[in-house]
């Protein structure tokens, strides 16, 4: 019975294949192969049995069919009952084909019985173990579900990157936070933390260096607060802490001394050895109660805007009237973006002197904004934001191109004057810079040498490594190089010697304390020095009274500016300034142009 059972193994499959053919679902060729697979081992399985074959066999062949079970469970496959019915038919065909062969054989009743009942016993343990396969792997796979769910929830609410709650986590927390104020009458407030430049580190030094100081900040303010107060990030360069009760029982400004001060430390991190970044914030403060915990948020953002415009690096309360202000500002940017478009920028010129032939060198170029509306607007309120709005980056190479072109001009009018242009840090963030300086060069003819790059201390030590290649770059263009403002910085004559410098100049600050400070002239005669030391030009800025004039003089320093000399001029005033000095030759104080 055994072996006639084995070789018609094929006529069962083909039995199987028949009656599932004309009923249940139709099922894929990968799947109907592995069923196929079962059906085969099971009835080769059973007449091994049958033939009184290896109990080793049949049970590798057990094991077999169960794994093929596993694979079906796990990928999902086929659904149970399907995969039931198929086992009812393979059972039918079996038994079918066993009574075919008991007739032709001549086997009595009893062995054929016998027979069946053991075909009837495998069906039924391989349902069992079918059933038992499949819970296993549904159990599995709803534990995976339920933790990709876990997963999913918690990426809704927090940052990816930092995993800190993320604003819709803490607008949910803020909600939570006013409702228990109110019933309980004790305080709460917002404190939306915004890194100052943190734009020009993402430009610098890349998006991934960028995440990493991210992460070492979340990390550091993390450390510095309750563990009842809820920190998160809502974006961006932009955090916020939510404080209550007994947190702000010394008042929010205290929090944010605490926050300003983590911050205080360079940051060093990993895969950028020996760059140590420094970063400051402003934070806006807003407590009390509000209708909602969007307004409590809008509020430390018009604050922590209005602590950008006084300076950054600074924490205010607000206050009403400050959306006023805010306000203003933004429609002040608004306006700021069309201006170049709609040429309302316009540059003037203030004349340097040398020393001591007290003969004009040179000209700095200064921006002035004239709004069709606000009139001319200050320096102080328009450039802060052009820096803030990258805008500079475009302003300044127009800048650029505008004083070249105008002093290439100049000096073919018989006047041997150089120009200097002063350059952001935004600009000296990429080596577009570098393509920016040699297109004004040969669009205006200017000589070279004729241009001069002014840089303040600060800019040059942001990222002292790539500002040094990108000057030595413009530097062997022929282009000179001056640092502004020099001496409020923090560079050391060591630093110094990295870049290509060609000029100090003195701040003004230095200037208008010769006069006051006993220690003015020790300062001056020291900055001097250096210079003559390291082979540096001296100019001296900011020059108005002729005591700080020889006192210069004294000092030997080489080129000065000032109103003294001559306030900023626009174009026509500063050329006709030029032309009556190589006409006539002018004293000291003789001119001064109207303020520009």
């Amino acid at each position: 019975m055994g072996e006639a059972l084995k070789a018609r193994a094929d006529e069962v499959l083909a039995r199987v294949i028949a009656e599932s053919a004309n009923a249940g679902l139709k099922l894929g060729d990968p799947v109907s192969s592995s069923l196929e697979r079962v059906c085969v081992i099971s009835t080769i399985a059973v007449a091994r049995w049958m033939a009184g074959g290896d109990p080793e066999a049949s049970r590798k062949a057990r094991h077999e069919v169960w794994d093929l079970f596993g694979q079906l469970a796990a990928h999902g496959a086929a659904p149970l009952n399907e995969m039931t019915r198929r086992c009812l038919h393979w059972r039918d065909a079996v038994e079918e084909v066993i009574r075919q062969c008991a007739a032709e054989l001549g086997i009595s009743e009893e062995v054929t019985t016998k027979a069946l009942s053991a075909v009837r016993m495998t069906h039924d343990v391989t349902l069992v173990r079918m059933c038992e396969v499949f819970d296993t792997e549904r159990s599995v796979i709803e534990g995976e579900l339920a933790r990709r769910q876990e997963e999913l929830a918690f990426m809704a609410t927090h940052d990816q990157l930092t995993g800190l709650p993320n604003r819709t986590l803490i607008l949910d927390r803020g909600t939570q936070m006013l409702s228990r104020a109110r019933r309980r009458q004790t305080p709460a407030a917002a404190l939306l933390i915004n890194l100052d430049n943190f734009k020009s580190i993402n430009d610098t030094l890349g998006h991934a260096t960028g995440d990493a100081l991210l992460q070492a900040i979340a990390a550091r303010l993390d450390g510095v607060l309750r563990d009842t107060d809820a920190l998160g990030r809502l974006g961006g360069d932009e955090f916020v802490v939510l404080a209550e009760e007994f947190s702000l029982a010394a008042g929010a400004e205290l929090i944010a001394e605490h926050l300003q001060e983590a911050l205080k430390a360079s940051f060093a991190l990993t895969g950028n050895e020996g760059t140590q970044l420094k970063v400051t914030a402003s934070i806006g403060i807003a407590a009390g109660q509000r209708n909602s915990a969007e307004e409590l948020l809008r509020d430390a953002d018009i604050a922590m805007h209005r602590a950008k415009w006084d300076g950054k690096n600074r924490y205010l309360v607000f206050e009403s009237g400050m959306q006023d202000v805010v306000q203003c500002n933004m429609e002040l940017e608004m306006d700021l973006r069309g201006a170049l478009e709609h040429d309302e920028f316009f540059l003037v010129y203030q004349p340097t002197f040398d020393l001591l032939s007290m003969a004009p060198t040179g000209v700095e170029t200064l921006i002035r904004w004239k709004h069709p509306l606000r009139g001319v607007v200050q320096p102080n309120d328009f450039i802060p934001l052009l820096e803030d709005t990258g805008l500079i980056v475009e302003v300044g190479k127009w800048v650029l191109d505008e004083a070249c072109r105008q002093v290439s001009s100049w000096r073919e009018a018989g006047h041997p004057i150089g120009v200097a242009v002063n350059v952001s840090a935004r600009q000296l963030d990429t080596d577009e810079f570098i393509a920016d300086v040699r297109g004004a060069l040969s669009r205006s003819e200017l000589e070279p040498s004729a241009l001069t790059l002014e840089i303040t201390e600060t800019t040059l030590m942001r990222n002292p490594d790539e500002t040094a290649r990108r000057l030595r770059a413009v530097k062997e263009l022929g282009v000179r190089i001056a640092i502004d403002d020099f001496g409020t910085g923090y560079s050391s004559m060591a630093q110094l010697q990295r870049f290509p410098v060609d000029a100090l100049k003195i701040d003004r600050s230095f200037i208008s304390q010769l006069a006051d400070n006993p220690e003015g002239e020790t300062i001056i005669r020291t900055l001097v020095k250096l210079g003559k030391a390291l082979a540096i030009e001296t100019l001296a800025e900011g020059i108005e009274h002729q005591r700080e004039l020889s006192l210069l003089q004294e000092e030997s320093c080489d080129s000065g500016q000032g109103f003294l000399f001559a306030r900023p001029l626009e174009a026509c005033a500063a050329q006709a300034f030029l032309e009556k000095w190589l006409k006539d030759g002018l004293t000291v104080a003789a001119h001064v142009g109207p303020a520009a």
